[in-house]
């Protein structure tokens, strides 16, 4: 859809609302292509006169007559009147005769795109040209199925050209699961008497526990007959059975769950009947309810690990208030701080439902563990962030945040030990790259040595061992530290 928004606004003169309604459309391209068994292409007028194809759609059950995508492309000279017509006149315009594309016969409708515009002269309302392209190489006695589909399409694009298709109070859902025409069909009067039920249609029903014929049956009586009645059903049911509103619901009887859209069918504003599209999506809904059901777990493990490290947290800072060496003080204070950063990466998990964590957030948090720290006696230090990190998997966002809090707390505990200063933190990232900058305005290196100890062995061992990065020690005495963290985002997202 980033195409059409794209040619649309760059080639087009269309507003932000007549592109919403051009998405619309193409969204059911595929629709319209399935039951007109033709190929379906969105054109767009551009500042120059001419049109340009921003949407294309192939049949599923018939041969296409675009091998390759003719989006971006101009619109051909045999079709050019034709489009212009359709544009100009605001009517559906005919190929008087087949039209020969790559030595294929093919029969050409363009149809205009009218946007409901009331009171407006319908030739204004114009923003568009929907063609459909029927390879009639492959023609043959149509089945009643393809009839009545064929009868459908002509119906949408008459609806189409009148301005009231797509309807613009059709609520948008996510096409995943959707029901499509092959799926199974059903066509009903206005009066909500079935005329026609493809067999994938009738099908559905039967797994739900209907047993008889659905043509000539009232849909919304055969579906309360389904559905026991100490189920509780969506609300929207009956309007969707009675085919009054475009919207989706599903039906579920017998353990089998049966997804439905309905399109209503208008004549110049009068209804005139309804298009039902059903498809049973029992499977899918047990996958869904199964990665609801994981989410839910995942997220509880998470929140039972922090909890848990949250506890041998507590326990250090404990051991580490009763113990008179100061030694040891010291080595339980650090293993306190260093589990409770890792707590914070599980909190966050714990509070959404992707593994994956905006770092920004957890690396705010672990700068509140430092605070403790920096608050040590004739210690001033103040800590400020810049850059952005971030959204990490969370088998990075661990060693990541553990490792900046062992650099962040060098930073304060040796670079500012006894005065007052800035620790400063900039994350620059790029598409291939995470750089993370560490500066304090302390003592510095004592002759450019790196320390050895616990702390720095760590910050190695996660940086270079865990996220395949680097790190470098910068400065000299008196003139503060500056270590440069380097991790290759390739690592990051595999």
């Amino acid at each position: 859809m980033s195409t059409l928004s794209d040619l649309a606004q760059t080639q087009g003169l269309l507003t932000e609302h007549e592109v919403e309604w051009l998405h619309r459309l193409a969204g059911d391209g595929q629709l319209l292509a399935d039951l007109a068994s033709a190929d379906i292409v969105v054109w767009i007028q551009t500042e120059d006169g001419s049109f340009i194809a921003v949407a294309h759609a192939r049949p599923s059950g018939a041969a296409t007559l675009f091998y390759r995508d003719i989006v971006g492309e101009r619109v051909r000279p045999q079709w050019r009147t034709q489009v212009q017509g359709a544009f100009d006149s605001a009517e559906i315009v005919d190929s008087s005769s087949p039209d020969w594309f790559e030595e294929t016969p093919t029969r050409v409708r363009a149809v205009p795109i009218v946007i409901e515009r009331r009171g407006a002269d319908p030739a204004s309302s114009v923003i568009g040209v929907v063609t459909r392209h029927t390879n009639l190489g492959e023609a043959r006695t149509p089945s009643r199925q393809q009839i009545t589909f064929d009868e459908c399409a002509n119906d949408i694009f008459r609806m189409i050209a009148d301005g009231s298709f797509p309807d613009p109070a059709a609520p948008t859902s996510p096409r995943r699961g959707a029901p499509r025409a092959s799926d199974g069909l059903i066509r009903i009067d206005v009066d909500g008497i079935t005329t026609f039920a493809s067999p994938n249609a009738l099908s559905a029903f039967n797994r739900m526990g209907f047993d008889d014929e659905l043509e000539g049956e009232s849909l919304a009586e055969v579906t309360t007959r389904l559905v026991p009645p100490s189920r509780q059903v969506d609300e929207s049911l009956p309007v969707v059975v009675t085919g009054r509103a475009p919207w989706r619901t599903d039906i579920e009887a017998r353990g089998v769950t049966v997804s439905l859209r309905a399109i209503p069918l208008k004549d110049h504003g009068t209804r005139i009947g309804a298009i039902l599209l059903c498809r049973d999506v029992s499977e899918l809904r047990h996958q869904e309810q199964e990665l609801i059901t994981k989410d839910a777990t995942i997220r509880e493990i998470h929140h039972r690990v922090k909890n848990n490290l949250q506890t041998v947290a507590s326990l250090l800072r404990i051991q580490a208030r009763r113990t008179h060496s100061d030694e040891a003080r010291d080595a339980l204070t650090q293993a306190m701080r260093r589990v409770d950063s890792i707590a914070v990466v599980h909190d966050t998990l714990a509070q959404g439902l992707t593994q994956k964590v905006d770092f920004d957030e957890v690396f705010h948090r672990v700068l509140k563990l430092v605070a403790e720290v920096a608050s040590a006696p004739n210690t001033r230090a103040r800590t400020q962030s810049t850059g952005r990190f971030g959204v990490l998997p969370s088998e990075y966002a661990t060693p990541l945040a553990l490792a900046l809090t062992e650099v962040v707390t060098n930073a304060v505990e040796h670079g500012l030990a006894g005065q007052e200063g800035i620790v400063t933190i900039d994350a620059a990232r790029t598409e291939e790259n995470l750089r993370v900058t560490v500066r304090d305005t302390g003592h510095g290196l004592p002759e450019g040595r790196i320390g050895q100890g616990l702390g720095t062995q760590i910050i190695r061992t996660l940086i270079q061992g865990e996220l395949s990065g680097s790190i470098e020690w910068r400065g000299s005495e008196g003139e503060g530290t500056e270590v440069v963290i380097d991790i290759p985002l390739r690592w990051l997202t595999k």
